[in-house]
């Protein structure tokens, strides 16, 4: 009876999981294939890629950080910026996040917001709107802040500069 419970239970929370990243694939997937955007999707095959290509000293951190990251998934555009925002943050389950940061700056709302335990961060979520430009940015796998503004700053990811208002308030 106790293995028909935890068997149970691990599909309750598997499949809660699958829900919450499901709802930000879809975001994804609905603007894709729009040419008004700009969609980026790293695989956890190009990142173990990268870190077996990176073995010199000096991209060590680089090395360090990759090797945990699991996926990347980048969309942006600058036209109507502010409905996609507002689309976003009415369709993605933000409740089922950590407020790890916001900040209004010049018209732009910029919200960090993580899913994980303790001081593992399974999956770091940015999310920016503004007069200027919309961008969802996800990054999933076992993460460390610093080690991932320094890798989007290296990379010059475009949406990346927000990562550094999360460096500086550290």
């Amino acid at each position: 009876m106790r293995i028909f419970i935890a068997l149970l239970a691990t599909m309750f929370f598997t499949t809660l999981s699958y829900g919450q990243n499901n709802a930000i694939d879809k975001f994804f997937s609905a603007y894709e294939s729009n040419e008004n955007f700009t969609v980026v999707y790293v695989s956890p095959k190009m990142f173990e890629m990268v870190a077996k290509v990176t073995d010199d000293s000096k991209n060590a951190d680089i090395k360090d950080l990759i090797k945990d990251i699991k996926g990347l998934k980048i969309l942006s555009t600058k036209k109507d910026p502010q409905k996609y925002y507002t689309e976003a943050a009415k369709k993605i389950p933000i409740g089922e996040y950590e407020v790890l940061m916001t900040v209004k700056d010049k018209g732009d709302n910029v919200k960090f917001l993580t899913k994980g335990t303790g001081d593992v961060i399974d999956e770091l979520l940015l999310l920016v709107g503004g007069a200027d430009d919309f961008v969802l940015m996800s990054f999933v796998g076992k993460l460390d802040l610093n080690k991932i503004s320094k890798l989007a700053n290296k990379l010059d990811i475009e949406g990346s500069e927000h990562l550094d208002k999360l460096k500086n308030k550290k």
